[in-house]
């Protein structure tokens, strides 16, 4: 089985940028589907930002679409999560999540294996 880990969070003004990685301890990620999700203290875990391998699609919650951006660089192993123009509302921990098949799925119990997830704060 693989096990996503997260790196990169940290303490961001507003319109900053910030690029979070996950990798897959144990095994590759291969052709698993691997989503970013969030939660803010207080809130439900919510979909951020999902990517396939098998042909490069992606998806985006409509808060992020157009500030932040899912990819993959295979030969390190990693999927990223590039945010752009963040806003203090982007404020959370921040997961990232692999589930065996190649749909793009934006619920939390379609995903199987999770990181322990990277704080992102975003102060104003």
């Amino acid at each position: 089985q693989v096990q996503p880990v997260e790196s990169g969070g940290g303490l961001v003004q507003a319109g900053g940028s910030l690029r979070l990685s996950c990798a897959a301890s144990g095994r590759t990620f291969g052709n698993y589907a691997v989503g970013w999700f969030r939660q803010a203290p207080g809130k439900e875990r919510e979909f951020v930002a999902a990517f396939r391998r098998i042909d490069g699609s992606t998806d985006y919650a409509d808060s992020v679409k157009g500030r932040f951006t899912i990819f993959r660089d295979n030969a390190k192993n990693l999927v990223y999560l590039q945010m752009n123009s963040l806003k203090p509302e982007d404020t959370a921990v921040y997961y990232c999540a692999a589930r065996g098949g190649t749909q793009l799925r934006r619920t939390v119990s379609d995903y199987e294996y999770w990181g322990q997830g990277t704080q992102v704060t975003v102060s104003s």
